[in-house]
């Protein structure tokens, strides 16, 4: 571990793995109880990717990017853990989280990020609104222990929900959503509350080291017992995580291991709480109800904006591998034209909703309570329902510009079978230039990205991860300035005429549906926010792999 004056333990990889066998989580997986999540091979892509978040922080060449100086501290922490205080801040945190699913596709402690800087934000308006700074003060205490011990935080947010016609306290099955069952217990000479009930959709939940609760929706007065924010070791008495492998682990080890999901994937759990004790320390609110809205409003907002950055990583090894199969296959895309337009039409997929989150960043702007950054709310849900819908098209691009034979050829154990191998090697090679293993390898890494579990899980993850494009939807409108618009052509329709003759803009009438939604457009007249600097330098060529491109 790194423990310089200024850099509290940040682990490595192997650190990590190791602080997992710290824990005694109740896991189960594949229907029997794990002993050990650090050594399970379940588990060991999920882990895998979490802990390369590790190794880039401590690499000089990544460090400018996988670190930052937390404002309350002075201390440098990991980026996935740090509150963002500037528009450099968000940038950075888009940077690092591409760069990371670059090599894993889903690296997963952002998610960290998105709900520590949301829940800074409802406890400062919390105290705002009673005077206070109780909960900020909290919130912060807990912060700086787990920037100090380098932890990874999963986020416990999506409840079981029950019948979704019905509001939390009005449902058969109070258990459907997480809940204070008491008030004021004690344990263990601490005082705190109990909670249960069950989260259902939880990334990575079996090796993190702690849950982060969070109510999932906007709670009336009736569902205060249902508005709990807290923290819970992942080992917590009357916790348990019932997880579904990450990736594919173990299949056919000799010759026929996915090739990318072997290494990377992710595990989500359905995490069961029953009465879970939490003490106050650990207790962001408990029956704020009427503030749980804004925390869910912030941690969508946040996370969405970091969804772009991990999908676009996603597409970078899409837009590589599509590359290399064109050149596999003989073809030049240059030259080709079809490929050429298949080829660009990802890239501007790709980049275009990255765009989107790049905008997000620029025009973030302070929290009114807490002053840390929030992404600009209409471009984050625009990149974020971008990249929802087009992933369908990015497969499809892959698998057009490399052909049927990603899906047609012989299993990989007849490579290394002498009666079919070498006749094999023979026939299915294309371009003299690329040994046919070459070819055969890119073709299966594309199955595994596209036309596998994997391609299925991206899918699915690209679509409902983060909220449905409905949810998106909602927010653009919601946020976006309509009523800006509206004003505009109606003063060049020379509607609303002053006294003296000259065009006038008509009187707001807040019952008039269309304008609304007004704000400050990106060319007000105090100018757009100043951003903290990024860091816009080239990173170097990674070891092994071809050279990236991306900033740190």
């Amino acid at each position: 571990m790194n423990t310089t004056d200024k850099t509290p333990l940040l682990m490595s990889a192997q650190d990590y793995r190791d602080s997992l066998r710290r824990y005694k989580p109740r896991v189960f997986v594949e229907g029997r109880l794990v002993d050990s999540v650090a050594d399970e091979r379940a588990f060991q892509p999920g882990i895998n990717a979490v802990g390369l978040t590790y190794d880039f922080a401590l690499e000089a060449r990544y460090a400018p990017l996988m670190t930052a100086v937390q404002h309350t501290s002075g201390r440098t922490v990991n980026r996935l853990s740090h509150l963002s205080t500037s528009s450099g801040d968000l940038l950075n945190k888009l940077e690092a989280v591409r760069l990371i699913c670059q090599e894993t596709g889903c690296a997963q402690r952002y998610l960290t990020h998105d709900a520590v800087n949301a829940i800074a934000q409802v406890s400062a308006r919390i105290d705002d609104a009673r005077g206070t700074t109780e909960h900020t003060d909290r919130f912060h205490h807990y912060l700086h222990r787990i920037q100090d011990q380098d932890l990874t935080l999963g986020v416990a947010m999506t409840d079981a929900k029950g019948d979704r016609s019905r509001r939390p306290h009005e449902q058969a099955n109070v258990d459907s959503y997480v809940h204070v069952v008491e008030r004021n217990a004690v344990h263990n000479g601490m005082r705190g509350i109990v909670i249960s009930g069950t989260k259902a959709i939880v990334t990575g939940a079996p090796y993190m080291h702690e849950l982060l609760v969070m109510p999932c929706r906007n709670m009336g007065r009736e569902d205060a017992d249902f508005a709990v924010c807290c923290a819970v070791p992942i080992d917590a008495p009357g916790l348990t995580i019932v997880a579904r492998p990450a990736g594919r682990p173990g299949e056919k080890l000799e010759h026929g291991d996915a090739l990318f999901s072997r290494k990377y994937g992710q595990s989500t759990g359905v995490c069961i709480f029953d009465r879970v004790f939490v003490p106050w320390d650990s207790v962001f609110f408990a029956g704020e109800w009427e503030h749980s809205g804004h925390l869910t409003y912030s941690y969508a907002t946040h996370h969405r904006q970091t969804c772009i950055a991990a999908r676009a990583g996603f597409g970078d090894l899409l837009i590589g591998a599509g590359a290399l199969m064109c050149e596999a296959n003989g073809f030049d895309p240059g030259q080709e034209t079809h490929l050429r337009e298949q080829m660009v039409e990802l890239i501007t997929i790709t980049e275009g909703f990255y765009a989107c989150g790049v905008a997000a960043s620029v025009y973030g702007k302070a929290d009114e309570h807490s002053q840390t950054f929030m992404p600009d709310p209409v471009f984050a849900n625009i990149g974020k329902l971008l990249l929802a819908t087009k992933i369908y098209d990015m497969h499809r691009i892959a698998h057009y510009v490399s052909g049927g034979l990603i899906v047609t050829l012989p299993g990989p154990d007849e490579d290394h079978n002498p009666e079919t191998g070498a006749k094999l090697s023979e026939v299915l090679r294309a371009n003299p230039d690329v040994p046919y293993e070459q070819r055969i390898e890119t073709a299966r890494f594309i199955e595994d990205l596209t036309a596998g579990y994997q391609g299925g899980w991206y899918s699915v993850i690209s679509l409902h991860g983060g909220g449905s494009p409905a949810a998106m939807k909602q927010e653009i409108w919601r946020n976006y300035p309509v009523g800006n618009k509206v004003e505009l052509v109606e003063r060049l329709l020379e509607r609303g005429i002053a006294a003296d003759g000259s065009a006038a803009a008509a009187p707001h009438d807040p019952a008039r549906a269309i304008t609304k939604n007004r704000q400050p457009g990106q060319c007000c007249d105090t100018g757009c926010t100043t951003p903290g600097q990024a860091v816009m330098v080239d990173l170097p060529t990674v070891q092994g792999t071809l050279p990236s491109r991306r900033p740190s």
